[in-house]
């Protein structure tokens, strides 16, 4: 099977075209390096995927002849315990991060914001 189409398959990228833009752009590694999106897959094969500042190492237990549900998907491969771990943690910097970031308005608040803020304000 293709590492693209594996890749859909496994619900890593939402599209074919996705995925392949992230192998031909070294996001991607099959066996510890570098490949082509048509490269072929098997089982027992290593990949090293990094995608939105997160990493999986992760290795492919099955083909599957369709895409499937997420629930599914995931008996397709399996991750290491050490992966898994560096991936929350990661995940917890990249959540942290976002909520110590502002929220970006498009303007002056509307009337509905104008209440929100007088109830907060009232409240503390």
């Amino acid at each position: 099977m293709r590492l693209d189409k594996w890749l859909w398959a496994a619900r890593f990228f939402k599209t074919r075209k996705l995925a392949a833009e992230a192998i031909s752009g070294g996001k991607v590694h099959l066996n510890g390096q570098r490949s082509k999106p048509g490269k072929e897959v098997r089982p027992g094969t290593r990949l090293d995927i990094s995608k939105n500042g997160l990493h999986w190492e992760i290795e492919v237990l099955q083909l599957p002849r369709q895409r499937r549900p997420a629930s599914e998907a995931v008996h397709f491969y399996s991750e290491s315990e050490q992966s898994r771990k560096r991936r929350e943690e990661e995940l917890a910097i990249l959540r942290a991060a976002r909520a110590a970031t502002p929220v970006k308005t498009d303007g002056r608040p509307n009337k509905k914001d104008r209440r929100l803020i007088h109830r907060f304000k009232a409240s503390h």
